[in-house]
């Protein structure tokens, strides 16, 4: 260790004492032609040794710019380029003269004579209209990146812990391979398993849907897109990976991926499994696999992405994924992608909870452990074909079926004590319950521009149909005890069944009152929403030994209709700087319950409310951009909230519906702004939201001596949350091969929820404040140090019981790093620590570390890897939480330590003919 710090420190010594020179380049570009300012052209300072790119910026709205930095190099060379112009170079030599003015720089267009030639942009960035684009080349990176790696060097890209990319702040959302969907545009699955080397371009812009696109409307100003180009010679071979490993307490895991690309053709096959509660290929793991330590798993173990479920369950999770893709292009207006995926698993938890009940004039506590395994198997198959008519005609159809098998078994104990702790009631529970479920989904989008002034007709149509059905059995004892001791014992059997169709079509005409800036919007859409209920429950006969009583208070057998009509009207303006939308529609809707069992229950609703929508977007320049945006909605109560029904499957707490329920109406307010300075490698990020309700549904319960809970439902006004926070980053570069990078952020809600027990209204405000501090320290591509710490303060405050108000803190502190020496040796630690002080009854702080070594062998080809999971074997998840009228205090089943021993083998003969790459390659 003391070498290692002594090598450290006489390298970062010798960088220190390198002569470097601090430079400041400015000037204005003018187009040659017109004498107009250029905005958003590129300007990059390269060092003439070998092209290493040293800076860049580009130009404001009014053609100026000011390139400033640090070189170590005298010989530079400045090159200025805009898309349709001929680029300009000059020499810039350092020395005694470090501040450059250049004055007016022309540009003029470009005239090629013959079209054969094509001459291809040097420049890091360019700005194509609302496209940004990276010109790969220009961004150093390991030799064996892939393209996680290199968007980690992209200017304004983070790429955070969880693996969730974000463009100054906006998230990423979808990820393109030359225009079109890879492996379901899954992230992850692109950006781990794509080499840096076969990719030509990074093109970013604002999220769009086909349609969207192919009507030329603006798309999502808060999502992003990225558009991966592959160079033509890189686009035709196979690529993949092999792995698996075991381990200690039986614990072991096993990916492979193959993928053979053929210009437009693709086709993938993958497959997994594990019983480490990682879902296998999916969005959001860093490294998980053979050399990256372990991320998070959050929730329940499993994540859904882009519609389809991987993992499943609680707790220990073993998982099973298989899955293949295609995509392929026939004839000249005809795009295909089908997917097909199977997720399976198998899970076992037991979770822990010690809740704190405040009542108007006494409190009461509430201990409960619950046991569950369940085992699921889902099928999965969607495909998407676009046809292109005519250039003015698309069809867009995106069929889906989804087929789901689930089997599992639940135990419940609960006692409640009074504030004396005295045992006041006991309830325990065992259920299994065997279900299965269909799901067919069909979207048609059609879309027909009219002339060239941006006027078009869009019709979409969406019909949906779910079917399920379980077979249930419950047995359960509830013990009341003080005065009036009671037991009442069940013994039931299930039969259920619930059938669900959707029908949603929405159509809008646009008419132009001005070319391409300013539209009328006429729309109209229509849903209908029908559910079918029917569940029968027959208790155990003694004498018969069968179920054959039927119980009519937990049967049921019911229609539930949700019919929405709403015309609405949109004027849209937008320009090179803004846009601007304001909508208002008119919202016609229907409920209707028509209950079989108890025809008294029966019930229908007809609503009429406005809801309305309006934003805008402002770019100051290509800097910096502010987005606001208001709306109004309306959500009506769900079935559960409206039946007059009263739900004794739980005797301990019976919820009955109150079909005199409102509508619940949302104002929402929401503004962001963000600004990334090119030149300083700074970055900022400000948002802010807010909901004020209006009959907001709460609950209303009644709480007897025993601590029996009757629940209904009512609206109350006075409800809000609000939410906001920000962060500042700046990267500096210390030296030629030191890179610092510097973050602060800090996340702010409050919310307020009411509800009502024993007639007495209770609110609870909460506030959080989350402040955050990181640093990551990149040296020579050898060395990663990444830290953070976040401080987390709760407080909630009572309207009524002003003596229980309380104060949380949760502390944490993340370090992560990596190493890459010596040369085929990758030594990576991911250490967490986390302190919960007001916790009660459980730990209160842990330390979480995961260690990975990884060595190289088979000529970079292959990998031998040890992981170790919860070094210290403290990997615990307590929690506190507070809510209007109980604080509570969770904990529940973690994966615990363990070792293990893995390979992998990958290949890659994407490339030209004869020439072979390989790449790690991560799952």
């Amino acid at each position: 260790m003391k070498k290692l710090l002594f090598v450290f420190t006489l390298l970062l010594a010798t960088n220190i004492l390198a002569q470097s020179y601090q430079f400041k380049i400015t000037g204005k570009i003018n187009s040659g032609k017109e004498k107009t300012p250029i905005e958003a052209a590129t300007i990059h300072l390269e060092r003439v040794k070998d092209s290493t790119v040293i800076s860049y910026t580009i130009s404001n709205d009014k053609g100026y710019f000011s390139l400033e930095g640090k070189a170590y190099h005298k010989n530079l060379k400045l090159f200025i380029s805009y898309v349709g112009m001929n680029s300009y170079s000059k020499s810039i030599s350092l020395g005694e003269k470090l501040n450059f003015n250049l004055g007016e720089i022309a540009l003029q267009e470009e005239s090629n004579l013959l079209n054969e030639v094509v001459i291809k942009s040097r420049a890091p960035i360019t700005i194509k209209k609302d496209t940004l684009e990276f010109n790969v080349k220009s961004f150093k990176t390991k030799k064996d990146a892939n393209v996680e790696d290199l968007l980690k060097k992209l200017p304004g890209v983070e790429v955070d812990e969880d693996g969730k990319i974000t463009v100054n702040g906006k998230e990423v959302n979808k990820i393109l391979v030359n225009g079109k969907p890879f492996f379901g545009n899954d992230p992850s699955i692109t950006t781990k398993n794509l080499t840096k080397e076969i990719i030509e371009k990074v093109q970013i812009t604002d999220t769009k849907s086909k349609s969207e696109a192919f009507a030329g409307e603006k798309g999502d100003a808060n999502n992003k897109t990225i558009n991966l180009t592959i160079k033509k010679e890189n686009n035709k071979g196979w690529f993949g990976r092999i792995s698996g490993g075991t381990g200690t307490d039986k614990r072991f895991e096993g990916a492979t991926m193959v993928n053979r690309f053929d210009n437009n053709q693709r086709f993938s096959v993958l497959a997994s499994t594990n019983n480490i509660n990682s879902p296998g290929f999916s969005f959001g793991e860093i490294r998980k696999m053979f050399g990256g330590g372990n991320t998070w798993i959050g929730g329940n173990g499993s994540f859904s992405i882009n519609g389809r479920r991987f993992g499943g369950g609680s707790g220990i999770i073993k998982s099973k994924t298989a899955g293949a893709t295609y995509a392929d292009q026939y004839g000249k207006g005809v795009d295909v992608n089908a997917n097909y995926f199977y997720s399976g698993s198998n899970s076992n938890d037991e979770s822990k909870s010690n809740k704190e009940y405040t009542l108007p004039d006494r409190k009461y506590f509430s201990n409960s452990v619950s046991r569950s395994a369940d085992e699921n198997h889902n099928h999965s198959i969607s495909t998407e074909f676009d046809i292109e008519i005519d250039s003015t005609f698309l069809i867009n159809v995106q069929p889906s079926f989804v087929f789901n098998k689930r089997e599992g078994s639940n135990s419940r104990q609960e006692e409640s004590l009074d504030e004396n702790n005295v045992l006041t009631n006991n309830y325990i529970s065992n259920s299994y319950a065997k279900s299965e479920a269909d799901n067919f989904k069909n979207t048609i989008d059609l879309t027909k521009k009219i002339g060239s002034n941006g006027s078009f007709i869009k019709a979409s149509i969406t019909n949906q149909i779910d079917k399920s059905d379980t077979d249930e059995t419950n047995k359960s004892t509830i013990e009341i005890f003080g005065s009036n001791p009671s037991t009442e014992i069940r013994d039931q059997k299930s039969t259920i069944s619930n059938d669900f169709n959707s029908f949603n079509t929405r159509i809008t005409y646009r008419y132009p009152f001005i070319s391409k800036k300013l539209f009328l919007d006429l729309k109209y859409r229509y849903q209908s929403d029908e559910r079918e209920n029917k569940e029968d429950t027959y208790d155990f006969n003694t004498t018969t030994q069968q179920y054959t009583d039927f119980n009519a208070s937990l049967s049921s057998d019911f229609t539930y209709d949700d019919i929405s009509k709403t015309p609405s009207v949109e004027l849209i303006y937008k320009s090179k700087k803004w846009r601007f939308n304001f909508e208002t529609g008119f919202v016609n809707r229907t409920l209707e319950n028509n209950d079989k069992l108890r025809p008294n229950l029966s019930l229908n609703k007809e609503f009429n409310n406005l809801a309305l929508d309006a934003g805008f977007r402002y770019r100051f320049d290509s800097k910096a951009s502010i987005y606001f945006d208001y709306s109004l909605t309306n959500r009506v109560p769900n079935i559960r909230q409206i039946q007059p029904f009263a739900d004794v499957s739980n005797p301990s707490n019976i919820i009955t519906g109150n079909p005199n329920l409102k509508p619940t109406q949302n104002h929402r307010a929401y503004i962001n702004f963000n600004k990334y300075n090119w030149q300083a490698g700074t970055g900022l990020y400000l948002y802010v939201s807010g909901s004020k309700f209006k009959n907001q549904i709460i609950s209303n319960t009644t709480i007897s001596d025993e601590f029996i809970r009757n629940s209904t439902y009512q609206n109350n006004d006075g409800g809000y949350d609000f939410w906001g926070g920000g962060s500042y980053s700046k990267k500096i570069k210390l030296d030629s091969i030191t890179n610092l990078k510097l973050r602060a952020g800090s996340s702010l809600s409050m919310f307020k929820n009411y509800n009502i027990v024993n007639s007495v209204k209770e609110g609870a405000q909460t506030t959080s404040l989350t402040p955050n501090v990181g640093a990551t320290l990149e040296w020579n591509k050898l060395v990663t140090i990444e830290s953070r710490y976040d401080i987390s303060f709760s407080k909630t405050k009572y309207d009524v019981n002003t003596n229980q108000d309380q104060d949380f803190t949760r502390h944490t502190l993340t370090l992560r790093t990596k190493t890459n020496f010596p040369k085929k040796l990758e030594w990576s630690n991911d250490i967490r620590y986390t302190y919960n002080p007001n916790v009660i009854g459980f730990n209160k702080s842990a330390w979480f570390w995961n260690a990975t070594l990884a060595y190289s062998i088979l000529k970079d080809q292959g990998s031998i890897t040890l992981k170790a999971y919860d070094l210290l074997n403290q990997n615990t998840n307590a929690q506190r939480r507070a809510t209007a009228n109980y604080i509570e205090d969770s904990q529940s089943t973690v994966l615990e330590q363990y070792f293990m021993l893995g390979f992998s083998w990958k290949f890659n003969s994407l490339g030209k003919k004869g020439k072979i790459r390989s790449y790690r390659m991560h799952f």
